[in-house]
């Protein structure tokens, strides 16, 4: 090895590279960001259009549907979700992984330039790129201090200038939003009755309204001055009233003759109760590749700062809510884990070698290989999370693999009398092929999972580059740092292996084993058909992505259609804040330490933290109890999930597609009562409900008498909206922020009473409004939900506690989706989403990367091993690890639910490079004896007694590595504890019956031996 060469030949230069990996190594770890998991590409555009007041159907119709049919051809995009809501629509649009987002954007700007037509008050569609699914890392509270009785609603404006701008400001933050305030708008409030006395028309006041605007008239030379000419139209807003809205007997009738004028807050459409208080929430979202760490800390600054004016503007602030005490907490208990790893693995080797020199010789692997992985990752952009710590955490053990075999031939040239350098060089030249062979392969397994672009891929990417760059580093520090250390460090030491005699009474018994023809070929029939057989009745049913354990738990509720914001709160935020008190003091377990209550349009959202984050999931049945029970609501609570924002949640959302809307929910009802009597337990959320049931005033025309009153459609539709929410008219700056202009009558109380509103009209006089239109109570949706569109109503059923995505998914495709098949109408069609459709095609890319991954495992091993035969007998050991993990994860399902999620099957692919090392070893030594002239029988028992040790070695330290990953429970454990179930079970069965299957087969073609022992001693 010319490596070896140069580094016994200049143990400095080996010593300097040494330091240098470890110095870079602590830079990249200072520069890495630091996130909770890693940066998964989601390229998603959201388009939000507002409209004033409008109802659903009218936001499908005139927005919606034009800017779908525009949008529909854009090249990269997967789905578009639309959503029609009052007064707002959203089309959400996803993308392939990898689409270029910033060109997206533009094309996506193109075609909404091709709509024209909108109505006149729609506001301009807003474009992001955050992502819907994507999820804040701090929620902050504001709340009047004792003593300021002004409703904390009225602070919106002074929240948003001083607040919002600020935290958007904090360098890492992408935006912030604000929850429960109101801004406020110019509202002239007329009375029709004075209107209908004055003979006034009400399409008149509003263009008149209209017309409050100043203009530039251009510019003009006077003398040797240029004068710029402006017309001040605008009216400030005491003197709004004095505008001359018309002429009677020679008088002008001023806006406050029939109306009044107000800067008044607009009405609310959401409110935050936080311990049983009104409050204001504001959020901040993260930019992308950012360390969270200090984005958190910046905003945290942000929030010393504002404390100050805050106070004196008479509020409190107070963070209810930081992502970074969760992703600590996992940091800190990864790296006990980490640390408990590497001392058990030191403990394993000092076991075995009994000399503190040669225990460190090998350790001091483990810093260096972790530094080359911090490098690593730093240069190919990916960050410090749950999932890269883990990977760095497994590879603990995996990278102490080299050196043991290298230091353990070394150790035993030195015990036959070579001298150290001698010793040195010859240790390594005797196992690099092996080495190399198994290097390779570890880090072959991991190329088809580094390379797969969905979504599973690149959350995984960040555990292969740990692992692969790790293991690499470790064969580097065998074949250079370990000779050189070896011997420095034992060149004057005497080393004996003190259990030299276990190793060859194990080499006879082995021997002994595989002696027959009849017991060889029963050995390798037993092992070669069981455990294919074993595992695929002992692995567990698939799912996505493990939940973790965050202390939040959130609940979910839909209210009766129609309910106001100010009902729900008092029959509903009152008496749970009630309930709630209890939780709060303390007189109650678990212990609440913050919840807030969130009332919208349609329900309200509830989220509750624990004071002992280890009594979060407590949380759960009682948040079910609070929130359930209440006249006409659909409610359920759930622990949230650390991958809610793609795909952690493992739900099924079964979509019902149709142009009849009202079928669909008929449909959706009966499918909600038959998923409730097949999987009880489960959770289903309608979406957007299960009944057109929000109450309507609907006002239809009358020809006939609106062209006799010498009025249009279009002048009645507009008459309308002032009866309703308002009118809007324009805009209003008032030195600061333009306002809206709205116009809008005296409330009325019923029906009957709209009915009766007086209107003044050009060639009918004063009517009553029921004289044009005709006034019918009836019903409609709330929300109107479009998958590319068509109209969809969806059920999210998310499965019970302890059963899995994949038994769920079963259930709906087999029980329950063919029942409701039949109750479709003609035009009717099923689909599929949410985490089952990710599950779907996460199975069948890991399905092929573990296959893929097989297939480079052969090419590399038989292109080292010069055979296709050699390479072969390596691969029949995959069946007994595959065995090994699935035993392992049915004894944690015996204390805990694990099924077999997306970081789990990755361990089976770990396994992969793992379990065909101890292979390679015996099948290398094997035919290198062969070809020193050894007889078959011979150089099998001279390869299982020279390799035994550091199989052995090897595998314990990689075991006892990971142990305190699988068994020390803790804040981002459940993540990867079935990973580590599944290497430590798999490694260790596999490592087991290798023993007994590898000499079996390696003596394949032999003559049989009987019982004659091996010799006592074996030489290479």
């Amino acid at each position: 090895m010319i490596l070896t060469r140069y580094a016994l030949g200049n143990p400095v230069a080996a010593l300097v590279a040494a330091l240098m990996v470890v110095m870079f190594g602590l830079i990249s770890l200072g520069r890495l960001p630091v996130q909770l998991t890693p940066e998964v590409e989601r390229p998603e555009i959201t388009i939000t259009t507002g409209w004033r007041s409008a109802a659903p159907e009218e936001i499908e119709s005139e927005i919606l549907e034009p800017q779908e049919k525009a949008l529909r051809g854009t090249p990269g995009m997967t789905s578009m979700l639309s959503r029609a809501q009052r007064g707002r629509g959203r089309v959400t649009l996803s993308f392939k992984t990898g689409t270029d987002l910033q060109r997206a954007l533009v094309d996506v700007l193109n075609r909404l330039n091709r709509v024209s037509g909108y109505p006149e008050d729609v506001d301009e569609p807003r474009l992001s790129t955050i992502g819907a699914r994507n999820q804040p890392i701090a929620w902050f509270i504001f709340k009047p201090l004792p003593g300021n009785d002004r409703e904390i609603s009225s602070y919106f404006n002074f929240v948003e200038d001083l607040v919002q701008t600020r935290f958007e400001r904090v360098a890492g933050v992408a935006s912030s939003e604000i929850r429960g305030g109101r801004s406020k708008e110019l509202r002239i409030t007329f009375d029709p009755y004075r209107l209908a006395a004055l003979n006034v028309e009400l399409p008149e006041v509003a263009a008149r309204v209209r017309g409050n605007e100043d203009v530039s008239a251009g510019e003009v030379d006077v003398g040797k001055r240029r004068y710029t000419i402006r017309f001040a139209g605008t009216y400030p807003v005491s003197k709004f009233g004095e505008l001359v809205v018309d002429w009677r007997e020679g008088r002008p009738v001023l806006l406050r003759d029939v109306a009044r004028v107000e800067l008044l807050p607009v009405d609310s459409t959401s409110l935050v109760i936080n311990q049983g208080d009104h409050a204001i929430a504001v959020n901040a979202y993260r930019e992308s590749g950012v360390n969270v760490l200090k984005v958190m800390q910046g905003l945290q600054q942000a929030v010393s700062e504002l404390e100050g004016p805050l106070n004196q503007a008479g509020l409190s602030i107070q963070q209810v809510y930081d992502e970074t005490v969760y992703i600590q907490d996992s940091i800190e208990m990864l790296s006990a884990n980490l640390v408990a790893g590497v001392l058990l693995a030191i403990g394993v080797l000092w076991w075995f070698f009994r000399r503190i020199r040669a225990t460190l010789v090998v350790a001091v692997a483990i810093p260096l290989c972790l530094a080359a992985a911090f490098v690593l990752l730093d240069v190919s952009g990916h960050t410090l999370n749950i999932i890269s710590l883990a990977g760095l955490a497994f590879a603990v053990g995996m990278v102490l693999d080299a050196g043991i075999v290298v230091l353990e031939n070394v150790v035993r040239l030195r015990e036959q009398g070579k001298s150290a350098s001698e010793a040195a060089m010859q240790g390594v030249g005797q196992v690099w092929g092996a080495l190399l062979a198994s290097t390779a392969t570890t880090v072959a397994v991991f190329l088809p999972v580094v390379f797969l672009a969905d979504e599973a891929g690149q959350l995984f990417a960040d555990l292969a580059i740990a692992i692969t760059a790790a293991v690499i580093a470790s064969l580097l520090i065998a074949v250079s740092l370990v000779p050189v250390a070896a011997s420095q460090w034992l060149g004057v030491l005497s080393l004996e292996d003190r259990h030299a005699h276990w190793w060859r009474d194990i080499t006879r018994w082995l021997m002994k084993l595989t002696a027959t023809r009849q017991r060889r070929y029963g050995l390798i029939l037993l092992l070669v058909t069981v455990p294919p057989v074993l595992s695929w009745w002992l692995l567990p049913e698939a799912d996505y992505l493990p939940s973790g354990n965050r202390n939040r738990v959130s609940a979910s509720i839909n209210v009766a259609p129609g309910v106001n914001l100010e009902t729900i709160e008092k029959e509903m935020g009152q008496v749970i804040a009630e309930r709630m008190q209890p939780y709060l003091t303390g007189e109650k377990q678990p212990q609440v330490k913050h919840y807030f209550f969130v009332v919208y349009r349609g329900g309200a959202f509830m989220g509750v933290r624990a004071v002992d984050p280890g009594k979060a999931g407590e949380l759960v049945p009682v948040l079910n109890k609070l929130v359930k029970g209440f006249p006409d609501t659909l409610a359920f609570a759930r622990r949230d999930s650390l991958f809610r924002g793609f795909g952690g949640s493992g739900n099924v959302e079964i979509n019902f597609q149709s142009r009849n809307l009202e079928a669909l929910l008929d449909v959706a009802r009966d499918g909600y009562t038959l998923i409730e009597e097949t999987l009880p337990g489960a959770s289903v959320s309608p979406q957007p409900g299960l009944e057109m049931a929000e109450p309507e005033i609907l006002l239809v025309p009358d020809e006939r008498r609106i062209a006799e009153a010498g009025w249009n459609r279009e002048t009645v539709a507009r008459v309308a909206r002032a009866f309703g929410s308002g009118l809007f008219v324009g805009e209003y700056f008032d030195g600061e922020r333009r306002r809206d202009i709205v116009v809008r009558s005296e409330p009325w109380s019923t029906p009957e009473a709209l009915a009766g509103m007086p209107v003044v009209t050009p060639e009918a006089g004063v009517l009553p409004l029921d004289e044009l239109v005709h006034v019918e109570r009836t019903a409609g949706p709330n929300q109107i939900r479009r998958l590319d569109r068509r109209r969809t109503v969806t059920l999210a059923v998310r499965a019970p506690e302890g059963m899995s995505l994949e038994h769920l998914m079963e259930v709906v495709r087999s029980k329950i989706v063919p029942s409701l098949q039949q109750l479709l109408p003609e035009d009717g069609a099923i689909r599929y989403s949410g985490t089952a459709e990710k599950l779907d095609q996460a199975l069948t890319a890991m399905g092929g990367s573990f296959l893929l991954a097989i297939a480079l495992l052969y090419l590399l091993m038989s292109a080292l091993f010069r055979s296709f035969t050699d390479s072969l007998l390596v691969l029949v050991v995959l069946p007994l690890a595959t065995v090994g993990g699935a035993i392992a994860l049915q004894l944690v399902n015996i204390f805990t639910f694990q099924p077999l999620d997306l970081l789990t099957m990755i361990g089976f692919v770990i396994l992969l490079g793992l379990v065909v090392n101890n292979a390679i070893l015996l099948v290398y030594q094997t035919r290198r004896a062969e070809r020193a002239g050894l007889g078959r029988r011979d150089a099998v028992a001279q390869a299982v007694q020279l390799r035994l040790r550091p199989i052995l070695m090897s595998t314990l330290t990689s075991l006892f590595g990971m142990l305190p990953l699988l068994l020390v429970p803790g804040a981002g454990t459940e993540l990867y504890r079935g990973l580590a179930a599944v290497i430590v079970g798999g490694l260790a069965v596999s490592t087991l019956f290798t023993l007994l299957l590898l000499p079996a087969l390696l003596r394949l073609g032999e003559a049989d031996s009987g019982n004659a022992p091996a010799s006592a001693t074996m030489s290479p």
